[in-house]
């Protein structure tokens, strides 16, 4: 479950007006330090090892520097504020977003987003001592604002963190009007908690770009050799769709069991009726082929293709 960051989470970062002469050029020389944006470090040895865990610290890394070096009091928003929430993206934003209330500042560096628009006092908190919006406030500003499937991973976090569509609803509503609103709206409609990583997101964002009805999510299957969770499931169509292709029970026991009886879960599954559709990360960047293989699996069923959550949109 997404997790916000606590202060102790934050990276330390280090200014180089706090630093005398040219202490820190030698330090990055030397690969003491990292720079984050001008004037702003890190510690190399504070980086995590993994690809992804060192640019997603990196990128927080960052919006801590533009709170530290901006005069104006702003407010860390989408797609960085999601990052403080510990919400999953599907890009790492290049830039820092802030929400502040005038345009004029001390400084207008290109890395950072400044968007000057009126706060409702109730849409503002703190995530580890530093001002955010809130959590629905942040899903339903990167819904407005990402690609149809980038919304998406941020709003089924959102849910999946504890925010309510009640919530969400009533921040969107604020924003009537406004740009991007209606993208939202169609994003909010679709976000499911139940998506457990960005993955299952994609898959089933895929296969509602393709048409197919909305599907129940972590779908619990009885069958004569015990009750198995399908990722996504359409019961009206006996259809289950499993990305990566994995099926998950429910004790740890049984978890060993899948990785030898594969081909029998699926001779039971097939036994109760259901069909498996079964997904990679190739087959979510061609709908062409997906949608062949969804209409070979239950027929040619009247599809409701939603082209806003295709890769190419926006992504």
């Amino acid at each position: 479950m997404p997790t916000p960051l606590r202060g102790a989470d934050l990276p330390v970062v280090h200014l180089s007006r706090h630093h005398v002469g040219g202490r820190v050029d030698g330090l990055v020389r030397e690969g003491t330090l990292v720079r984050v944006r001008r004037g702003a470090h890190v510690e190399a040895a504070s980086l995590p090892d993994d690809p992804y865990a060192r640019a997603r610290h990196l990128a927080v890394a960052h919006a801590v520097a533009v709170t530290h070096q901006t005069a104006a009091d702003v407010v860390v928003s989408h797609a960085s504020a999601a990052l403080l929430w510990g919400l999953p993206v599907l890009h790492l934003p290049s830039r820092t977003h802030v929400v502040q209330r005038s345009a004029r500042s001390s400084s207008q560096a290109d890395d950072v987003v400044r968007h000057t628009v009126a706060l409702l006092p109730h849409h503002v908190t703190s995530v580890a001592g530093m001002r955010t919006t809130v959590l629905a406030r942040t899903a339903v500003d990167c819904a407005r604002s990402l690609g149809g499937r980038g919304g998406l991973v941020v709003t089924d976090g959102a849910l999946r963190a504890g925010a309510t569509r009640a919530e969400l609803d009533a921040v969107l509503a604020a924003a009537v009007g406004g740009r991007g609103v209606r993208r939202a709206r169609a994003v909010l409609a679709l976000a499911d908690g139940g998506a457990e990583s960005v993955g299952e997101t994609l898959a089933r964002a895929a296969l509602l770009a393709v048409g197919l009805p909305v599907p129940v999510t972590q779908l619990r299957v009885p069958t004569a050799d015990g009750v198995f969770w399908a990722d996504l499931g359409w019961p009206e169509l006996r259809l289950l769709a499993e990305y990566d292709g994995r099926l998950k029970y429910g004790d740890a026991a049984a978890d060993v069991g899948a990785l030898v009886a594969e081909k029998r879960r699926e001779d039971l599954l097939r036994d109760e009726g259901w069909t498996v559709l079964r997904l990679m990360s190739a087959d979510l960047a061609r709908p062409a082929l997906l949608r062949t293989r969804v209409e070979r699996a239950v027929g040619r069923l009247p599809l409701t293709p939603r082209p806003y959550l295709l890769p190419s949109h926006g992504d």
